[in-house]
């Protein structure tokens, strides 16, 4: 839906993040008005770029409350005989490391075992932390909002390959016969820091 990555976008998204916060915090109507104003404003430079309407982005802001923070998003890397696994998105059919976004009240590490298992089937152990990385570095951004990204390395302790509600087909590829990436949730660089720890063992995770 966004055409790619531009200033506007990490204009917009400041500025929904100001609007947000200035609403929890207003201290009358008058000042939530204002700050309302402000999502109208973002709403207005995302619709100008993309196919998305000033109302139906509007709407999405107004469901986002208290302080304006990151979202998370969590990625789990399992290698099997030196090939990738990937499941293939629904959404827009391309491939990507099985995750998704972080729910309320559950860690990381448990969060991934179980994106993992709903998205590929396969029963997971978390072994360690790749990287931590600014979600929105890409040429598709997730979405409207800043997200970060965490992505683990983990090994396969049961399960079988199966999809699910949200992917359509599950496969391991070569590092370097990869298909289509959904970049917006898994990027060339992403695998390649996968790689590069499988390569050299246990290492200190990287980060943006």
């Amino acid at each position: 839906m966004v055409k790619k990555q531009q200033p506007w976008l990490d204009w917009a998204r400041e500025i929904q993040a100001l609007g947000q916060t200035g609403i929890a915090y207003g201290k009358d109507e008058y000042d939530r008005q204002r700050y309302r104003r402000l999502l109208e404003i973002a709403a207005e430079i995302i619709a100008g770029h993309t196919t998305h309407t000033q109302q139906s982005v509007v709407a999405d802001f107004l469901l986002q409350t208290g302080y304006a923070t990151p979202k998370v998003d969590v990625r789990g890397a399992v290698v099997q005989d030196g090939q990738i696994l990937l499941v293939q998105e629904r959404s827009d059919e391309r491939w990507c490391l099985p995750g998704g976004w972080a729910d309320v009240g559950v860690g990381p590490a448990e969060m991934v075992v179980r994106e993992v298992w709903e998205e590929s089937g396969f029963e997971t152990r978390p072994q360690q932390l790749i990287g931590i990385y600014n979600a929105n570095q890409t040429q598709e951004p997730l979405a409207y909002y800043h997200a970060y990204k965490i992505i683990f390395l983990c090994e396969i302790v049961g399960g079988e390959a199966r999809p699910s509600a949200e992917t359509m087909a599950v496969d391991f590829f070569a590092f370097d016969a990869l298909p289509a990436l959904s970049m917006n949730r898994t990027s060339e660089r992403h695998l390649q820091d996968v790689w590069t720890c499988v390569q050299n063992g246990r290492q200190t995770a990287v980060f943006d």
